[in-house]
């Protein structure tokens, strides 16, 4: 703990990042999810400080996930009160301790790298394209929504014309057009030594959109922008009012078939996106650090049990907070940890000035970070790669942007699983022969897979040949065929074929290379 302490300087400054840009978040994904506003916020402040806390991730941020969100507008629909909705959380998070327990986060290991960065790059992409109509004055669409098609009616090109067309609010572009200048600027201008280097760039996006907004009110009305474009977050009257806005599981609905079907998808969804996020989250990690993912799914279970009980939204790592959080220098998991702190702090003393933030100066903060992890460079770099790495990023890039994050990240797994299962079957043993010498050679470890190639390669050598089995470039032969090669040397005297088999791996697979016939030898 002391040695997570101590780096306070960097963690401190990244967690009012974070803060910042979850708050509009939780809102809006409470909002989309038919559930109070306030149980965005509650998830938020779990996901911060219980999941961190738990979490051996040093940079994953968690808390309401918009990939849940038509999930649990369709379990809040189904069952019969939001306490018994609260119930399938918990018991989603008991599940997800058990996936952990079970060892279950391994599975992430398997995700191809290009599948990873495409999905990194479609949220920054995403990003950029959903906070535009914010910054120019559009919020039909929620606050979080990675759905192509919206709510409003508009998808995620169509509202971008149609803000343009009807809804431009000048006084919105003014304040996301300072922002977004200041942001890149502050990014190149930002002192390295001094008090100053502390300064979250983001922190004064804000601070320059509320006073503008503030100004804009006393010297032009017209451009001062209507509460519907500012941050809305509950205000409660005193601290009495403030617990009220709690909420609590219903026991008596644990018989109910529905939440436990409601709780079993719950677990997998958040497991499935919390996996793919920390992941994501170790790749962009300047330090490379990798975290434990059966610990991971243990937290996240933790965390969904906790805010389940207290009336929040079940929580995921979420890659847009993580990727802020990188963006901002974070070092360890305080930054989380604090971030949880600052939402609690904020919405129990000051939420009325929480409201007074305009949408448009954290749509800034947002597109920001959507061009740090969408940067063309890293389509550049990926077709460099050649098309067995850039075909799938690319398909993972357009399915996620032209349906939503989980199933763009399925059509992406696929594409590269294709890929993946296309490169091992690739031709793994060699064939050559001169004079009266043939050599056939394992290139690579032989699986089951490879048993056809292999009995083809052998049937090609000719009678009354001299032949080498080169198996020195592998640690692993599959059983049926080391009978491929057991047969092949039985009949080799039949066709007068002298067999040299060269390699350890006779004399540690089992059943073993059968032992030396007339004419066969080992090198």
């Amino acid at each position: 703990m002391t040695s997570l302490l101590s780096r306070w300087k960097a963690d401190l400054p990244a967690s009012i990042v974070v803060a910042l840009v979850a708050l509009p978040l939780c809102l809006g994904i409470a909002l989309a999810s038919g559930a109070p506003l306030f149980s965005g916020i509650i998830a938020g402040i779990v996901g911060g400080i219980v999941v961190g806390t738990l979490s051996k991730s040093p940079l994953s941020v968690s808390g309401p996930a918009a990939g849940l969100t038509v999930i649990v507008l369709g379990a809040i629909q189904s069952l019969p009160t939001y306490e018994a909705f609260l119930l399938a959380v918990v018991l989603a998070g008991v599940m997800q301790l058990a996936l952990g327990f079970s060892r279950s986060g391994v599975l992430s290991e398997f995700v191809p790298s290009s599948v990873i960065t495409g999905m990194l790059a479609a949220i920054g992409l995403i990003l950029i394209l959903k906070q535009l109509p914010h910054a120019i004055g559009y919020d039909g669409d929620y606050e979080g929504s990675f759905e192509f098609l919206q709510a409003d009616g508009f998808n995620t090109f169509s509202a971008i014309t149609n803000t343009i067309a009807t809804s431009v609010e000048p006084g919105a572009i003014i304040i996301a057009l300072v922002s977004i200048v200041f942001l890149f600027w502050w990014e190149k201008a930002k002192p390295k030594d001094g008090p100053l280097r502390y300064l979250p760039g983001p922190l004064v996006a804000v601070v320059i959109g509320v006073v503008a907004n503030i100004l804009f009110g006393m010297l032009s009305p017209g451009l001062q922008l209507k509460p519907t474009h500012l941050v809305q977050v509950p205000v409660s009257d005193g601290i009495a009012g403030f617990l009220n806005l709690f909420s609590f599981p219903d026991f008596t609905a644990i018989s109910n078939t529905t939440v436990w079907t409601v709780a079993l998808t719950l677990a997998i969804v958040a497991s499935l996106e919390s996996l793919l996020s920390v992941k994501a989250v170790d790749a962009l990690d300047p330090q490379r650090r990798t975290t434990d993912k059966n610990r991971e799914l243990m937290a996240q279970g933790g965390g969904n049990m906790v805010s389940g009980l207290i009336g929040g939204l079940p929580v995921t790592s979420v890659i847009v907070r993580s990727s802020a959080n990188v963006e901002a220098k974070a070092e360890t998991k305080m930054s989380a940890i604090y971030h949880g702190a600052w939402l609690l702090l904020s919405v129990m003393f000051i939420p009325t000035a929480l409201n007074l933030i305009p949408l448009a100066a954290l749509a800034a903060v947002l597109i920001q970070t959507g061009y740090k992890l969408a940067k063309p460079a890293l389509f550049v770099q990926r077709y460099q790669q050649g098309w067995t790495q850039f075909a799938p990023f690319v398909v993972t890039v357009l399915a996620i942007l032209l349906t939503d994050l989980l199933v763009g990240i399925v059509i992406g797994l696929v594409v590269g699983f294709v890929f993946v299962i296309g490169r091992n079957l690739r031709p793994a043993v060699t064939f050559a022969c001169d004079g009266d010498d043939c050599l056939v050679r394992a290139r690579r470890n032989l699986y089951f897979m490879h048993k056809p190639e292999l009995q083809k390669t052998l049937d090609r050598v000719p009678d009354n040949m001299n032949v080498m089995i080169d198996l020195s470039s592998t640690n692993y032969v599959d059983l049926d065929n080391v009978e491929i090669i057991n047969s092949f040397i039985k009949g080799a005297k039949y066709r007068g074929i002298s067999v040299i088999l060269r390699g350890d791996i006779a004399e540690n697979t089992a059943p073993k290379i059968d032992a030396p016939l007339t004419r066969v030898q080992y090198v």
